[in-house]
């Protein structure tokens, strides 16, 4: 699996953004994560192949969501009422089984793209 994240930039606080991840191949969940400047990689969403069954990161439940288009072979994270705290590179990570919060579970992973909250 290939992964391409893309769609970051600079919002004000309170904003929106969306940000997006192309991926070849099918049958794989894809999870995002994020890394504050020195902080270790956390994990923010994740859904399943079919698109039934996603997690969310506690920080995050009710602000953002994630989905997925199959036939675009892209998986979307939307974020709303965004805080200075959800700054960071945004990764986005694939592995061939169900959701999972844990890093360590993904095998396959793409660049990461910037998001700044400003306050």
């Amino acid at each position: 699996v290939q992964l391409q994240a893309s769609g970051g930039g600079l919002v004000q606080a309170g904003g929106s953004l969306s940000v997006s991840c192309a991926a070849s191949g099918s049958g794989y969940t894809v999870g995002w994560f994020r890394q504050a400047p020195g902080k270790e990689r956390a994990f923010v969403a994740a859904i399943d192949w079919s698109g039934s069954n996603s997690v969310y990161a506690d920080s995050v439940k009710g602000r953002f969501t994630i989905s997925r288009d199959n036939a675009k072979n892209t998986v979307y994270l939307q974020m709303n009422s965004l805080k200075s705290e959800d700054t960071g590179v945004y990764y986005c990570a694939a592995r061939y089984s169900g959701t999972s919060s844990s890093a360590v579970r993904y095998n396959y992973w793409g660049q990461g793209t910037l998001v700044t909250v400003s306050s």
